[in-house]
């Protein structure tokens, strides 16, 4: 990308309408131009292909502003458009004898451009800088980053603003700056000379990238995508399409070599939401670096990849070994490979084809602990099985300041003075046997069978999970003994009964 073509942003396009001056347009020079003009070499590259022109005094006006059925006959030369059995937009002021109709009428169809809300299209209007940002991020299909994805400089320039997120794409990309380090000036309008450097800045700036209609998708519409967290290689964004003038699409914006994947979630038939029939496709993307420049493929699949199976480790236990079994008895592997998982105290190991396994864990100190390993086919196409784990607790011992472990703040005091408890759930000595040390918190569960025991406390607790200001907090009333059974293995767990304060 030029540093020499961040400059501020302007106008829109030379007409193609006007007349060239006597000399080829190669060869043409243009009086009020000199070599010094920062938008110089962009008039004389851009006259040289036939795509502007000057006045019959050997003018060029690089000063005068660009009007809007000027702006739409250059942007249309531009981006080789078919101006032949153009549509009739039928807008007021815009008959079929005007020199700028089938410009208008074929980016009107293209959804590129659009009226007045009185139905006019102001052809001889001067075009003004928000209104090209849209209409060069459209025409010129550019990345359509959201509003957020760009640290905004310009106090003009805001989220509800119709060119908002047009103005900071161009932004990103070095084709426009503002007309101050903090104002953009949407409503300013965009001059001659400004217009050949933003056309070829566009030009020269837009990044490689594949852009897909959802028909070649095999969709009618995209609803979402979704990509391994981290990856690095490529942006996906989804544009979606104006009903009566584009569809959906896909653009992936590739940023360096490597294979990557994608979920892709789409659905078929132009019917209401509630009605769609969902599609969903899986996708490896490629990205190879051709004559220089990165290119990005895809590439449709059906394939499964190794997915993580996490075990739930209690503080102070140190996983030495894990053996892997199918639940019939059968080991697979005596000495599976594993790692600490990411941001926890749990450890992770890759589970490789669906199915029910048995995992045992010998921990320091010689303790065994086992676990149970479903892993499915997932219901939607993304490259991960479905997994769940359930360690091995058919008996349980705890105090109940641990339900309060994952709150950032908690009543400690109250914590140590629940008061009385009381089993409200019928029939819970059919489920689990539950004691409580007599004078502490400490309660003793053994499961019975599969099952949930809600447990009353007499005087509640307050947490809060968060920080101050951006927080929510809550009242704790009692507990849940939960009873789970998994390819033969039992497991107790807790949790709160709560209530979440009404005035988060």
């Amino acid at each position: 990308m030029k540093k020499k073509l961040l400059t501020t942003f302007g106008a829109l396009v030379l007409a193609c309408s006007l007349p060239l001056t006597g000399n080829a347009a190669g060869k043409q020079r243009f009086s009020d131009v000199p070599p010094t003009k920062h938008f110089a070499e962009a008039v004389y590259e851009l006259a040289e292909r036939n795509i502007i022109g000057g006045y019959p005094d050997g003018t060029f006006k690089p000063g005068n502003p660009i009007t809007r059925g000027q702006a739409a006959a250059i942007i249309a030369k531009l981006t080789k458009m078919d101006l032949t059995n153009v549509k009739n937009p039928n807008f007021k002021d815009v008959s079929e004898s005007n020199g700028y109709y089938k410009a208008i009428a074929a980016l009107a169809e293209a959804g590129i451009i659009g009226g007045y809300e009185d139905g006019r299209y102001g052809p001889n209007d001067p075009i003004k800088r928000g209104q090209l940002a849209s209409i060069l991020v459209k025409a010129f299909d550019l990345p359509r980053y959201s509003f957020d994805y760009t640290k905004n400089p310009f106090k003009d320039v805001v989220y509800s603003e119709s060119h908002g997120s047009n103005i900071l794409i161009l932004y990103r990309l070095g084709i426009a700056g503002g007309t101050s380090p903090d104002r953009f000036s949407i409503n300013t309008p965009v001059t001659r000379g400004q217009a050949a450097k933003m056309m070829r800045a566009t030009e020269e700036s837009k990044p490689s990238m594949e852009s897909l209609e959802a028909k070649k998708l095999g969709m009618d519409g995209i609803s979402n995508v979704n990509w391994k967290t981290g990856q690095d290689l490529y942006e996906p964004i989804v544009v979606h399409g104006i009903a009566g003038y584009s569809t959906d699409r896909l653009q992936l914006v590739p940023l360096k070599e490597g294979t990557a994947m994608l979920n892709l979630l789409g659905y078929n038939g132009n019917v209401p939401i509630e009605q769609h029939r969902y599609i969903y496709k899986k996708y490896y993307v490629h990205v190879k670096k051709v004559n220089g420049e990165l290119k990005l493929t895809l590439e449709e699949t059906n394939d499964y990849l190794p997915t993580e199976a996490r075990l739930a480790v209690a503080a102070g236990e140190k996983v030495e070994n894990i053996s892997l079994s199918t639940v019939d008895g059968a080991l697979l592997n005596e000495n599976v490979a594993f790692k600490k998982c990411e941001g926890t105290q749990n450890v992770c190991l890759a589970i490789d084809k669906p199915g029910s396994y048995i995992a045992k864990t010998r921990l320091a100190g010689g303790k065994e602990v086992r676990y149970a390993i479903e892993a499915k086919e997932p219901e939607r196409a993304v490259f991960h099985y479905d997994i769940k784990t359930l360690r091995e607790q058919p008996s349980y011992v705890f105090d109940t300041k641990t339900l309060f472990d994952h709150n950032d703040y908690y009543d400690k005091e109250a914590a140590e003075n629940i008061g009385k408890h009381k089993i409200v759930t019928r029939n819970a000595d059919e489920i689990a046997k539950i004691t409580r040390d007599p004078g502490t918190n400490v309660f003793r569960v053994t499961a019975k069978k599969v099952g949930t025991v809600e447990v009353e406390f007499e005087n509640s607790v307050y947490w809060r999970i968060g920080q101050t200001g951006d927080a929510f907090s809550g009242i704790t009333s009692g507990m849940k003994i939960t009873v789970q059974e998994m390819n033969g293995l039992i497991n107790i767990s807790t949790s709160q009964i709560y209530e979440i304060n009404s005035d988060m």
